[in-house]
């Protein structure tokens, strides 16, 4: 009978330290920081050059992945029309979830991937709040000015669907995007 309470300890010994080996995704000591700062997006809004103004801030976990928001808005004139004094403008914000992938923080200029998934807000003359989707991946190279302020400069592409404003189409609001991002905080 004691070789089988023996045989047990032994069996439920050497599963418990299997467990202590069981794989994570965070390994190691956990770091986090975190981070604020303006952003300027320069784009097209209807074929008309554009320019939007924000600010994000994230959590940084590891050094690595950030979780975090922020919020865009269109600073410039977009005029539908080409009548001066008739001309419908156009109003644009959008903002949402943001995650940021960041390749080797440590070195002076690294890459980062980034991405934002939110919705906008859309009003003309005419049109008062629609709503919008929005989908911004970006490409980004990240450098370390100072250890707590970073300049980050890059693009992508800013997809909006489901634009329902006359004279409007989710391509007019679908472009290219260049960004120039400050970042302030614990990295």
């Amino acid at each position: 009978m004691s070789k089988r309470i023996l045989l047990l300890f032994l069996f439920l010994g050497s599963g418990s330290s299997a467990l202590a080996q069981e794989e994570t995704l965070l390994r190691g000591d956990f770091e986090s920081g975190g981070f604020g700062g303006p952003v300027v997006k320069f784009t097209e809004v209807a074929d008309q050059f554009a320019v939007f103004a924000g600010a994000r801030g994230g959590w940084i976990i590891n050094h690595t992945l950030i979780l975090g928001a922020g919020g865009y808005g269109l600073t410039n004139e977009i005029d539908l029309d080409d009548n001066p004094f008739n001309g419908r403008d156009v109003e644009f914000g959008y903002g949402g979830l943001e995650l940021e992938y960041v390749n080797s923080s440590n070195k002076l200029a690294h890459l980062t991937l980034y991405l934002l998934i939110g919705g906008g807000g859309l009003t003309t003359n005419f049109i008062d709040g629609e709503s919008v989707f929005v989908l911004e991946p970006l490409a980004n190279i990240e450098v370390n000015v100072a250890k707590w302020f970073r300049l980050s400069a890059g693009g992508g592409y800013r997809l909006v669907v489901g634009v329902d404003t006359p004279g409007l189409e989710d391509r007019d609001l679908s472009a290219l995007v260049g960004v120039l991002a400050f970042k302030f905080g614990v990295f």
